[in-house]
Formats: C-alpha cells, structure tokens, sequence
C-alpha cells in the first residue's frame, strides 16, 4: 500500500470508491471485509441509495461469501434494506472500522522492500535462474541481454542430462537469443526447457513445475527461438510445426500442413512475424505466423534440406541439403540466386575423398556473430567452410584426418573467434578463426553424437548423442 494513513482516512471519511480499490490489492481477513462492505451498504441506505445497495447485495463476490457462511448476517443487511428499522451511528462505526484496518494492515518501508527484492535475485542466481553479473529490471520485470564473455576454447566437461528410457533422446537443441533457456526436442515428442548452468529442467516455468510439458505428436527434430526469445518454434517428424509461448508453454499456431515429411529445420524472420521450415521432402517454406499459411515455396534441392534460416535483414534465405549444396535465395522472388558445392582441398595426385560419388551432405550453417552476413558452412567432410552472402567461400578449416573423422555438426564461439566442429569420431575441434590454425580437440562422447549448440554470449558447448545423453562443457 503506497499511503496507509491516507486509506485509513479514507474510511473515516466514507469515501468507499477509494476504499474498494484499496482492498483490492490487499490481503484481508474475510470478516474484516465482512465488515467493509455492511458499514458501505448501511450509508448507501442512510443516503437513499437503496437501489445501488440491492445491485451491490445481489452481485458482490464478498457478500455472496457472507450469505454463505454468514447468513443471519446476509439476512440482517437484507433486513436493512427493506425496512430501516432505525438510523445507525455512522461514524462510530467508521471509527471502530479505521481501528480494526489500523491494527490489520502491516506496511514496510521502501528499503526494505528492495531488500527483499535484492534477496529474491540472489535466490534466483544461486538456483541458476539468473546468471551472475546479469542485470534486472525491477520496473519492467525483465533481464537485459547477458554481455558476451572473451572467447575461450569450451573443453570442460561439468554437466551431463540423462533422458529416461533407451530409446529416448535429444534430437535437437536451441538455445534463445538471450542465452535464458536452453530448449530441446526429443524422439519421444517431449519439449523441454533446461538450466544450462546446473543440467536441470527449468522449475520456475510454471507448467514444468507442474510436470506439464510441451509436447508434440512425433519425434520433435527442430527447436528454435524468436529473436525476442518469447516464441519457441517446434517441428516434427510427422511434418506439423507448432509455435509456443516460452513462459507459458502454450501452444500458440497449430501448422498441420507444414510439410509432407518430417521437418529439420525452423528458423524466424529479423521481425518474427514469417518462421522458414526445411523438410525431408526436399522444400524450403516460408510460413506467416499470424496466418499460419505458406507464403512462400522453395524449389530446387533434390535430397533432404538439412538447414533454413533467413539472412540477418531477412531478404535472403539459405538451405543445406543431403545433395551437397547450399542455396541461397531471393527471399521475395523464391528465385535461387547462388547454388555452393562446398569440396575440400584436394591435393595434386590425392583422391577425391568423396570417392567420385558426388557431393558431401551440408549439415548445417551459423551465421557469425560479429558478421550476420558471413556463414560457417559445416558438411561431411574434414573441412569446415566460411561462406558470404554472395556465394563465395572465403575460409576453410580442416583438422586433415583422412577416415572416421568428417564433420556432422558446427557452431560458432560467442564472439566468432573459434570454430568448433564435431566429427563421426565424437571428437570436438577448435579452430583459432584468425589463423585456421586448431587450436585443440576433446572427447565429447563415448556414443555418436548428433548435434551440438553454442550458448550466445557465455564459453558454454551442448552436445547431444544417441544414447540419451546431453553434455555440457565450459571453458577451464
């Protein structure tokens, strides 16, 4: 309550619009708002205000409570009502009333207000709902973006996530823009919202407190998050995308028809108001969120599309694909404007490591982070490739193993310092970006793994593999 004393003069001068809205945001004893409302209904009959008095009586939420549980009073105030039997000393009564409120109504200074505010931080840190170091702002209720750490090389091992079952693991991940939340997508159609810090499922989401989870039909093979972070786009393996609110877990746009086959890749317009999806059946669309219909379709790929995502100003689409291309496209027009077949260096009299049989699948492509128009291009090979807007490769990074060892996974270091790259080996490699040079490598997994995520601002890699397992490693 911002001013007790001015509410209790309120009631001393019967000023029961004032007093009704205070009462709102307060906690009160039942019988004290009991007595509230028969000492307002007594005074609209003592002013001929019988009517309003009747509406009250029939409609109020307090008085409907007191016919319950108190009825001999309820019929008292009726009583009133009809008859008038004889006029009551108001301001005694007010007074009795002032003192009651007076006695009832606890209040604190604003210092400590914010101490029990700066504790509540405290609290949430230590659980691991906010980083350290992040600040809040108490007057809009929310977290500004964490700044990003000096890049190090994440080869630290401190966290691991067990999915339950043999058969139940992690096919996708994301993390959101504001590095908050970590979700993934797993072969039993469950999606989860996970504490990086700790490995532990987010508690302070209500709906996964209560064990009520976001969910989708089929195997969930692609997650990612709108730029605001507010939105979380799912897709299945049935081809459905379904886009749900992040701190309520509802589901907000229902996509049946996102696609004929299973869906691999979502990714949001700069304005979230268009999500692209990629799919096994070898199209790239382009979906309203508000319409939910396909405004746009991408042909050209003649395998799966492994990888959509729009270009920073949301004029350009990209897509890898199982044929061994990537395609870049007019985003307006659907036209194809540069196809890329990335191919490793190959040396005078060395074999195609391709063996003749076409083109490496193309895994994935990140944008780097100091420059949204330069991609890193991962595809099966021992090469991790830097790409342009325009089509051209500008940089390549190879760990130079021959067999066993080709790269199925990529991402991107907070600044765009360090490349990482995951081989068929479950070996996790670090470039240096400036010199290309590696930098070091580490073991992620005993398993295969299938995919990996870089959290947006801290040293922090999630690697997922086939057994269930999701690992986390920082820097040292």
């Amino acid at each position: 309550m911002d001013n007790k004393a001015r509410f209790i003069q309120d009631v001393l001068d019967g000023k029961w619009d004032l007093v009704l809205k205070q009462i709102a945001k307060l906690s009160l004893e039942k019988e004290t708002l009991f007595d509230i409302y028969e000492q307002m209904m007594f005074e609209l009959v003592e002013n001929n205000e019988s009517s309003t008095a009747q509406v009250i009586l029939r409609k109020s939420n307090v008085l409907r409570t007191m016919l319950e549980e108190s009825p001999d009073r309820y019929q008292a105030i009726e009583d009133y009502l009809d008859q008038r039997p004889s006029s009551v000393n108001i301001e005694e009564r007010r007074k009795t009333l002032a003192d009651k409120l007076e006695k009832e109504i606890n209040t604190l200074p604003n210092s400590r207000l914010l101490t029990l505010l700066g504790q509540s931080l405290k609290w949430q840190q230590h659980q691991g709902i906010l980083l350290p170091g992040v600040s809040y702002d108490l007057f809009k209720g929310t977290v500004d973006m964490q700044k990003a750490e000096q890049d190090i090389f994440a080869n630290q091992h401190y966290v691991s996530i067990k999915f339950p079952g043999k058969k139940t693991n992690a096919e996708c991940a994301a993390f959101s823009r504001n590095g908050q939340y970590l979700a993934t997508g797993s072969s039993d159609g469950f999606i989860e919202i996970w504490n990086y810090l700790t490995g532990k499922i987010r508690r302070d989401l209500a709906y996964q407190a209560n064990d009520r989870l976001m969910a989708m039909d089929k195997a969930v093979l692609a997650v990612r998050f709108s730029s605001d972070n507010q939105l979380l786009a799912s897709g299945s393996l049935d081809g459905k995308i379904w886009i749900w609110k992040v701190k309520t877990g509802l589901c907000e746009k229902r996509m049946a028809a996102g696609h004929s086959e299973a869906i691999t890749s979502l990714g949001f317009s700069k304005d979230n108001t268009q999500l692209v999806s990629g799919s096994q059946d070898h199209l790239v669309r382009i979906h309203g969120l508000k319409s939910g219909k396909v405004l746009k379709e991408f042909r050209g790929h003649t395998s799966f599309v492994n990888w959509v995502l729009f270009s920073s100003d949301s004029t350009r689409i990209l897509s890898a694909s199982s044929d061994g291309t990537v395609k870049i496209w007019d985003a307006k027009s659907t036209n194809c404007l540069h196809t890329i077949q990335p191919q490793p260096k190959i040396e005078k009299d060395q074999l195609n490591p391709m063996g003749g049989l076409g083109n490496a699948s193309v895994q994935c492509i990140i944008p780097l982070p100091k420059n949204p128009d330069v991609y890193l291009v991962c595809n099966k090979t021992n090469t991790l490739y830097i790409l342009s807007i325009r089509g051209q490769i500008v940089k390549t990074f190879s760990h130079n193993k021959k067999l066993g060892s080709d790269f199925i996974t990529a991402a991107v270091s907070p600044q765009g310092d360090y490349i990482y790259g995951i081989g068929e080996d479950s070996v996790m490699y670090c470039f240096q970006f400036t010199t290309g040079s590696l930098i070091g490598h580490v073991k992620v997994t005993e398993r295969e793994a299938l995919g990996m995520v870089h959290h947006p601002q801290a040293n922090v890699v999630v690697v997922f593999d086939n057994t269930g397992h999701v690992l986390f490693y920082k820097a040292p």
